[in-house]
């Protein structure tokens, strides 16, 4: 089991790309950054997507560590590194030294040794091994039990409900083929391991971890505690060769390969927004360019037990209106006080939807026995008092897809609902940058699910908006501290390039509809009139546009047309969205790496002209953005060159 952190470690400079180091450990090549080992690879074939090690909370809150005493020894086929990590937050001071190994042979050890400074609550120490899902989803495995026993196993293909994943517990080692008769062996020492399914929380991986969850948490660590663990990587296959579009360690990036695929197109989602959640009410320029977006609806979320959002839903309805958006009304049922019965609420709720005269979409439901989720009661008392309103009412969840494979709500509503965000786990850029591809594997799990059924995303979101599985009590915001929702990013380039990557991927994934971030504010498309509240965590000015601000208005722009399917050959690093409505075309492309690389377009004959957001345009974009986009140059040829975390927009001539 994963859980949202209470607080997310960020870059000091939110655009700024990650330290990486390229090492070959024999025929593997690997990634060191920011203390983990990542993207191991046998020439352009994956076979691990990360080692590291964690120190969680006692609300599965990650605690970053400070590295010091790094040293790095490069041989060429080889390599050794070793550092020490220290990691405090509140009552929680946790240090350990890493040693790590590569040799030409082809394996890989990382080791951790750490002493607990402090007693403390934790979750899970130590260390962790990601399995990249286009590789092993599927793939045959092959585990090696604590007992000595042995058994062939399978990654699955539709995400799994079940935590830890299905006969992968007590591991003392997992093996998988990476090519016919080529294995990676993973052994390990000091804990039991036990895998599962990330693509719950969008991590685009399953993750071998110890400390099973059979066992109670949070756990008492005592000051004194020593941990002692250790991860081995065997490559059992040829020390050369192997598939190679991935130059050299060392040399020049490759450029990365965009094709037209054509085929079958996907209809384009109906996007929307979240209102505001500090409840603020845009102002008349906010809101003449919150309608440019062209957006289909607003989320305005209803609690039962909360007067003051009756009043919100008033204002967000006659704001929806001027916009020509409609509202996505998500309905909690899970605390009733003030009303004698939930009969009683919803009755009046209608009443009060029926004399505002609001625009509605669709309704989600959560609550009455259902948590976070919606539950059999609620669907059904929510069609007798709300279906005569003429719109769809569905099922889901509140949070994460786990949530809604933890207990799955009924299946009978029109559609089914759930949110998505990348920062359960991981938090670093390189990170968020593979979760797109997660997003595209629980759409279709959920299809799987629920055969025939509308899938409706709400919302999408940099970071969790709550922790449905905290422990203790909800703590106050420290002063000059961002709230745990609010992430610095939200105002980058990276955050736009993101966002492209998620819109592919949904779109592409067959979504009916799609609820990305709020409208003002840290966790919106713009700042508000009033500015940032902590300038020095959250460095926006009054009025300010957010870059992903650019990438929902091209998308806007095409509003009820199709997605025509692409490729891409480094979908970890570059995505591309290709649109088309009533003979117009436009093809977007974001660089989710921290490094420029060049690209080269194939079978996207007749781009004529193009606008690029990047570090030299961003200032244009944030604080001018009428005249940033209307700004376009003159484009020829097939090749463009896209620096880190840059998104371009290429329009074609009109057919």
């Amino acid at each position: 089991m994963s859980h949202p952190p209470s607080s997310t470690p960020v870059p000091s400079s939110p655009d700024a790309p990650p330290e990486r180091r390229r090492l070959r450990a024999g025929p593997l090549s690997v990634e060191f950054m920011q203390g983990d080992l990542r993207y191991v690879r046998w020439g352009d074939r994956e076979v691990l997507r990360r080692i590291y090690a964690a120190v969680r909370d006692r609300d599965w809150g990650t605690v970053p560590g400070e590295i010091t005493e790094l040293a790095v020894e490069d041989s060429g086929d080889g390599f050794r590194i070793g550092y020490t990590s220290a990691h405090r937050r509140d009552d929680i001071h946790f240090v350990w030294r890493a040693g790590i190994v590569g040799t030409a042979d082809g394996v890989i050890r990382f080791s951790f040794e750490g002493e607990a400074r402090s007693t403390f609550l934790g979750n899970r120490i130590g260390l962790c091994v990601l399995h990249p899902i286009r590789e092993c989803a599927g793939a045959v495995c092959r585990a090696r039990y604590t007992n000595g026993t042995e058994k062939t196993l399978a990654f699955p293909t539709l995400i799994a409900p079940e935590q830890p994943v299905k006969w992968m517990h007590d591991l003392a080692g997992l093996a998988h083929e990476v090519d016919p008769g080529i294995r990676a062996e993973l052994e390990f020492a000091g804990d039991t391991f036990e895998t599962e399914d990330q693509r719950n929380w969008i991590d685009a991986s399953f993750k071998t971890y110890c400390t099973p969850l059979r066992m109670p948490f949070p756990m008492e660590i005592q000051v004194g505690t020593r941990i002692r663990q250790e991860v081995r990587l065997r490559w059992i296959g040829p020390l050369s060769g192997g598939p190679s579009s991935v130059a050299p360690v060392g040399r020049e990036l490759p450029t990365v390969q965009v094709r037209f695929l054509g085929g079958t197109p996907s209809r384009l989602p109906a996007l929307g927004l979240c209102a505001s959640s500090d409840s603020r009410v845009p102002d008349e320029r906010s809101l003449a360019r919150l309608q440019a977006l062209n957006l289909a609806h607003l989320r305005v979320d209803v609690r039962a037990s909360d007067a003051a959002t009756s009043v919100q839903l008033t204002e967000q309805s006659s704001d929806a209106l001027v916009a020509g958006w409609r509202i996505e009304l998500a309905l909690h049922l899970d605390d009733l006080s003030g009303w004698a019965s939930v009969d009683a609420y919803l009755e009046s709720l209608a009443s009060h939807l029926r004399s505002v005269g609001t625009p509605l979409a669709r309704i989600l439901v959560f609550g009455l026995g259902g948590g976070h989720n919606t539950s059999i009661e609620a669907l059904r008392v929510a069609r007798e008092h709300l279906g005569d309103l003429g719109v769809p009412i569905g099922s889901g969840t509140n949070a994460d897809l786990y949530q809604l494979n933890l207990d799955r709500p009924p299946g009978d509503g029109d559609f089914i609902g759930w949110s998505m965000n990348p920062q359960v786990h991981a938090f670093d850029t390189a990170s968020l940058a593979e979760t797109p591809e997660a997003a595209g594997h629980q759409l279709a799990s959920v299809r799987s699910y629920y055969p025939g059924r509308a899938l409706v995303v709400s919302p999408i979101t940099l970071k969790p908006r709550f922790n449905p599985n905290a422990t203790g009590l909800l703590q106050p915001v420290p002063a000059g501290e961002l709230p745990a929702k609010v992430d610095p990013r939200q105002r980058s380039l990276f955050a736009a390039a993101w966002t492209l990557a998620m819109l592919q991927a949904v779109a592409e994934g067959g979504a009916q509809s799609v609820t990305f971030f709020e409208t003002l504010g840290w966790c919106g498309v713009m700042e508000n009139e009033s500015g940032s509240p902590l300038p020095e965590r959250f460095p926006s000015v009054a009025g300010e546009v957010f870059p992903l601000y650019h990438v929902l208005a091209d998308v806007g722009e095409f509003r009820g047309g199709e997605v025509i399917p692409t490729a891409t050959s480094e979908p970890l690093a570059l995505v591309a969205l290709l649109l088309e409505i009533g003979g117009k075309r436009r093809l977007l492309l974001a660089n989710l790496s921290g490094e420029t690389r060049s690209v080269s377009l194939t079978g996207f004959d007749g781009i004529r002209r193009y606008r690029l957001l990047d570090n030299g345009s961003v200032e244009r974009a944030r604080n001018s953005p009428s005249d940033f986009r209307a700004r376009t140059g003159s484009f020829q040829g097939q090749e463009l060159t896209l620096p880190s975390h840059a998104t371009v927009t290429l329009d074609f001539d009109e057919t």
